[in-house]
């Protein structure tokens, strides 16, 4: 999933953040409700983590100008106010879901998980296919020609981001943003590591490669059409 965490806290949102890319998710912060309303209208998430007291425009008031513009992006709303009067306002302000601070980070998941398994149809994707790979993006698995295949938490992360832009060229600088977070050249060799260890296991057995080199430019994942 792609998540946006809203949330003023630093230590609340580091924790948050932490938590949900070690297992497995793309994650942005936003520190007050302007920041968190801007990215969630520029960019496409999966589902909104969103506290209720924020600087500048509270969370309710986030989500209603969500809701009122066409965004239907599944919330959750996160609060230390949690009497049935507040849960009730988060939800008509238009909150799927409520979780009221202290909470168990395997209650979030949980909870995350549904929400994105209550979307309607044809919103988001959880399955992504290219040629006879598979990937279920809720079971978090990975199989080709019906053969299950064990990938690590980050090499996950960059077939998926690769399956996402399938057909496309993508290059190390998108690859450093949206997969390790690097907004920056670290000036290592961590994607041709990866790069590699993905290619062994995704096309070193089978009959016809899925992920290609661009000289000069970056990294595709598509069918080898040339294949025989």
């Amino acid at each position: 999933m792609r998540i946006l965490i809203v949330e003023d806290d630093q230590e609340a949102a580091s924790f948050l953040r932490k938590g949900l890319s070690e297992s497995g998710h793309v994650v942005d912060h936003a520190k007050d409700g302007m920041d968190g309303l801007h990215l969630a209208e520029s960019s496409d998430y999966d589902v909104l983590i969103v506290d209720r007291m924020l600087p500048r425009l509270d969370g309710l008031t986030m989500v209603e100008q969500l809701r009122g513009n066409g965004n239907e992006t599944p919330v959750l709303f996160l609060s230390a106010l949690g009497e049935v009067d507040d849960r009730v306002m988060g939800l008509r302000a238009g909150g799927d879901d409520y979780l009221t601070k202290p909470f168990a980070f395997s209650e979030l998941l949980a909870r995350l998980e549904a929400l994105l398994r209550r979307k309607a149809p044809g919103q988001v994707q959880t399955r992504l296919q290219v040629d006879d790979l598979e990937m279920d993006l809720l079971q978090r698995t990975v199989k080709r020609a019906d053969q299950m295949i064990e990938l690590q938490p980050r090499e996950f992360l960059l077939l998926e981001y690769l399956m996402r832009h399938a057909g496309q060229v993508v290059t190390r600088t998108m690859l450093l943003e949206n997969v390790w977070e690097y907004h920056f050249d670290p000036q290592t060799n961590v994607i041709d590591v990866h790069i590699s260890r993905l290619r062994a296991k995704i096309d070193r057995d089978f009959q016809s490669p899925l992920l290609h080199t661009v000289r000069g430019a970056g990294y595709m994942i598509r069918a080898d059409t040339s294949a025989s």
